[in-house]
C-alpha cells in the first residue's frame, strides 16, 4: 500500500472517530457543590476529544432521583446514597451504583454583615443554635465570646438554607448532628431536612444570592460560591478546639486519615475530623455511575473521562477552591473505574 494511501486511511479513521466523538453526548445531572469544576472538566474534555456533556446541577437529591428512574447517563452527589436508596436503584437499572470521588470541597459560613471588617469565628454549638432559632442577634453572648475584638451589631440573624435536595445540605447537617445533640434529636442529618427557621434558596447560587442581598443574613455554600459572590465566611473551630480557616490544606487535613479507613465502596464523612487544622465542614463529591452500562459508546467514554478527571482533571482543582483527592483516593477510585462494564463486558 503506498504512504499517501496509508496516511490517507488513518487521517479518515481519525476523522471518523472525531466525528463519533462529537455525536456522543453524556447527560448528567446532581450536585451544584462540584458544578464549578465539572463545567471546567466538561469543556476541557470536549475540547479535547469531542464528548459533549450535559449536566443539569439540580442539587444531589435530584441526581440521586434521575440515577435511580434511570433517566440520566450519570449522577452527582455530595452526601453519599444510603442502602436503601443503592437497593431499590439496583433494582430498577438491574445493576449497581459507584460512587467515585471527584474532589473535596468546604461548606463555609457565609455572612452579610455591614460594618464588620473582621472574619468572625464561629464554633459548631453556636453554629447549631443560630440554625435553630436560639441565636437571634449578631452581638449574641456566645457570638461575641468568639470574637472579643469585633463590634457586633444589635442586629437580627437572618437565616439562608437551600429549599432543595443538597449534598451541601447533608455535609452541613451532618456536621451539625455531630456537635449538637439538640440538632441531632430535633432535626438530623439529609440531603433535606425540616429546617427550624430561615429562608430558603435553590442551589448554592440561590442561599450565595439570598446572602448577598440580605443585610443580616447567615447560610451555607460551597467554597467556591463565596468567593465567587465576594461573600464573607467565617473561620470554624474545629474538634482539636482550634479556629481554623477553610483552605486547601485544611481540608485536606480532614480527610488524611480518610484514605487508612476508607470503605471499598468509598462512601465516607469527614466532617468534625480530627486534626489540628482540619476545617470541620469538609466533604468528597462523588459522580454515580452505574457499574453496567448498557451502551457501549456511551460506556467507554464514561470511563475514559472518569480516568482523566482522576489524573489531568486533579489539577484543575486549587485554581477552583477545591482541594484534589488523595493519592491513596485516588488508586481506590481507579480500582472501582476499572470494574464498570460494557453489557458485562470488561472495558479496555
Amino acid at each position: 500500500m503506498k504512504l499517501r494511501t496509508i496516511i490517507s486511511v488513518i487521517f479518515l479513521a481519525l476523522s471518523l472517530s472525531s466525528i463519533a466523538n462529537a455525536q456522543l453526548q453524556l447527560n448528567g445531572a446532581g450536585a451544584t457543590f462540584p458544578a464549578v469544576i465539572y463545567s471546567k472538566w466538561f469543556d476541557e474534555y470536549k475540547n479535547m476529544t469531542g464528548v459533549q456533556f450535559n449536566y443539569q446541577a439540580i442539587g444531589s437529591g435530584g441526581g440521586i432521583k434521575q440515577v435511580t428512574e434511570g433517566t440520566v447517563d450519570f449522577g452527582a452527589t455530595d452526601g453519599p446514597m444510603t442502602d436503601k436508596q443503592l437497593a431499590e436503584a439496583r433494582s430498577k437499572q438491574g445493576t449497581d451504583v459507584l460512587h467515585i470521588p471527584t474532589v473535596m470541597g468546604a461548606v463555609v459560613v457565609s455572612y452579610n454583615l455591614s460594618g464588620v471588617s473582621s472574619k468572625l469565628n464561629l464554633d459548631g454549638e453556636t453554629l447549631a443554635n443560630i440554625f435553630l432559632g436560639k441565636v437571634t442577634k449578631w452581638n449574641d453572648g456566645a457570638i461575641a465570646k468568639l470574637n472579643p475584638k469585633v463590634s457586633l451589631p444589635n442586629q437580627a440573624i437572618v437565616v439562608s438554607h437551600r429549599s432543595d435536595g443538597s449534598g451541601t445540605t447533608f455535609i452541613f447537617t451532618d456536621y451539625l448532628a455531630k456537635v449538637s445533640k439538640d440538632w441531632e434529636s430535633k432535626v438530623g442529618k439529609g440531603t433535606s431536612v425540616n429546617w427550624p427557621v430561615g429562608l430558603g434558596g435553590k442551589g448554592n447560587d440561590g442561599v450565595a444570592g439570598l446572602i448577598k442581598q440580605t443585610e443580616g443574613s447567615i447560610g451555607y455554600v460551597e467554597l467556591a460560591y463565596a468567593v465567587k459572590n465576594k461573600i464573607a465566611y467565617a473561620n470554624m473551630k474545629n474538634k482539636a478546639g482550634n479556629i481554623v480557616e477553610a483552605t486547601f490544606g485544611s481540608v485536606s487535613a480532614a480527610a488524611e486519615g480518610a484514605s487508612k479507613n476508607m470503605p471499598s465502596d468509598l462512601r465516607v464523612s469527614i466532617t468534625n475530623a480530627d486534626g489540628k487544622n482540619s476545617y470541620p465542614i469538609s466533604g468528597f463529591t462523588w459522580l454515580l455511575v452505574y457499574q453496567n452500562i448498557k451502551d457501549e459508546a456511551k460506556a467507554n467514554s464514561l470511563v475514559k473521562f472518569l480516568k482523566w478527571a482522576m489524573s489531568k482533571g486533579q489539577s484543575f482543582a486549587t485554581d477552583l477552591y477545591y482541594a484534589p483527592l488523595p493519592k491513596a483516593v485516588v488508586k481506590m477510585c481507579e480500582k472501582n473505574i476499572a470494574t464498570i462494564t460494557a453489557n458485562g463486558k470488561k472495558i479496555k
